[in-house]
């Protein structure tokens, strides 16, 4: 192009070429934890569930859980007479992946479990595909439209029975758990259940719990932080998934032009605005508080001691995808169940070594609840800082009218106008006139 208009130089291919190069190298360098560097360090108590949940997962691949055929080393630590109902595909007619219902008596837990993406069944991929940008609205925001359908056939067919179980077992938490495609099921499930909780034996909103683990992008951000003291996502090191900002139909329809993906992916990233993408209301993330798991050094070349760490982002929610060997290893539920399991070994470790007598671990697991809350509340701050749209509070865990003193000022007449809508949800006027708090807000 450039010879054509006669420069003797090819100067626009040259700054091509490196422009490409400075965005290959940035994907590099996300490997090993780039993402996750500023975030906390995880708790043994907090992240003590996750291995668990993943061989619960597990165990909705087996045909038969009384004879398993592949299960890990020391079983699923599943009681098969605890299985409420298991369907596969036939029974849910290709609507969702297989899912069971499973209560924990050790635990006190009710659980929703749903399996990931199966390559041999077409209709988890049009399931998959089922999206487009911007097209399916709920609660104030997007998202994925194919995953939704599939959360309101599950939440219709067993409503009912999940209704009864909440209400036999009133002191036992409600946990609804998916890898990938199911992650993403799970995840929509967990919103309709907070939104329609009559509907559950009006049952508690804290006794609702999610585990995502590697999830498909499925909710707009306002979503993913105002639910994050429900929802938690589970991420191992360079996982795809999560991670995928192309629109996966266009990506499966252009597999046979793979370099033009990353060409066209590469202009987008490097002249997209992280600002702007904040304040794009369409755009799907990973949804929840996030916990990053990380086992590699940087590119691969090593192991190193687990490192969990946690957070509830506004921005850096995985926004980049990450050049390494390991993006689809790392989606593997099977490798997550052994390298949560290390991790969680380590995480007790250090609290072994270090000696913490039962009393100070009891009040650290209070401490960390709130911490969590707090968290939350400062994410959802910050949301309204960038101006992210509907990004309010549905509940007790957090609002803006705690908003900290060091929370930039509210210039712009867009931002205002969101104050107005806000103070007219959380506001009425009474007899005298005088403004209070309706008690029906969230």
């Amino acid at each position: 192009m450039s010879l054509v208009c006669g420069c003797p130089c090819p100067i626009l291919e040259c700054v091509y070429c490196l422009g490409c190069a400075r965005w290959a190298w940035k994907k590099c360098l996300y490997t090993a934890g780039r993402e996750s560097e500023n975030w906390g360090f995880a708790t043994a108590s907090e992240f003590e569930p996750v291995p668990r949940i993943c061989r619960y997962i597990l165990a909705v691949y087996e045909f038969d859980i009384r004879n398993p055929l592949w299960a890990p080393p020391g079983g699923y630590g599943i009681d098969p007479d605890m299985v409420v109902l298991k369907k596969d595909y036939d029974e849910n007619q290709g609507k969702v992946s297989p899912y069971m219902i499973y209560i924990d008596k050790d635990n006190k837990e009710i659980f929703l479990l749903i399996s990931g993406l199966n390559l041999a069944k077409e209709s988890d991929y049009l399931l998959l595909l089922d999206d487009k940008l911007g097209q399916t609205k709920f609660d104030g925001g997007y998202v994925h439209n194919g995953l939704l359908k599939a959360a309101q056939w599950v939440f219709e067919n067993e409503c009912e029975v999940l209704k009864e179980l909440v209400e036999k077992h009133e002191d036992y938490t409600l946990t609804f758990a998916g890898h990938s495609l199911g992650a993403g099921v799970v995840t929509l499930l967990t919103m309709l259940v907070v939104k329609n909780r009559d509907r559950i034996g009006n049952i508690e909103r804290k006794r609702i719990k999610c585990f995502a683990i590697a999830p498909a992008r499925c909710v707009s951000l306002n979503l993913a932080v105002r639910y994050a003291d429900v929802i938690n996502s589970v991420v191992l090191q360079d996982d795809f998934m999560p991670r995928t900002s192309v629109a996966l139909e266009v990506l499966f329809k252009s597999l046979f032009c793979f370099p033009c993906i990353l060409c066209g992916t590469c202009i987008k990233e490097t002249c997209t605005l992280q600002e702007h993408m904040l304040q794009d209301p369409r755009r799907l993330y990973a949804p929840g508080r996030l916990y990053h798991v990380i086992v590699r050094k940087p590119f691969g070349v090593g192991r190193i001691s687990p490192v969990v760490k946690t957070a509830v982002p506004v921005d850096g929610r995985f926004e980049h995808m990450v050049l390494s060997c390991h993006v689809l290893s790392d989606h593997s539920i099977a490798l997550m169940e052994r390298e949560f399991s290390n991790a969680l070994d380590t995480l007790k470790e250090k609290d072994r070594v270090m000696d913490i007598p039962p009393q100070q671990r009891m009040e650290r697991s209070s401490s960390i609840a709130i911490e969590h809350t707090e968290e939350h509340k400062a994410a959802l701050a910050k949301a309204a800082a960038l101006e992210v749209p509907e990004a309010y509070s549905p509940s007790e865990y957090g609002t803006f009218r705690n908003v900290p003193e060091d929370t930039p000022p509210i210039g712009s007449s867009r931002r205002r106008e969101n104050w107005d809508e806000l103070a007219g949800r959380l506001f009425e006027t009474d007899e005298s006139g005088q403004m209070v708090l309706k008690t029906n807000w969230y």
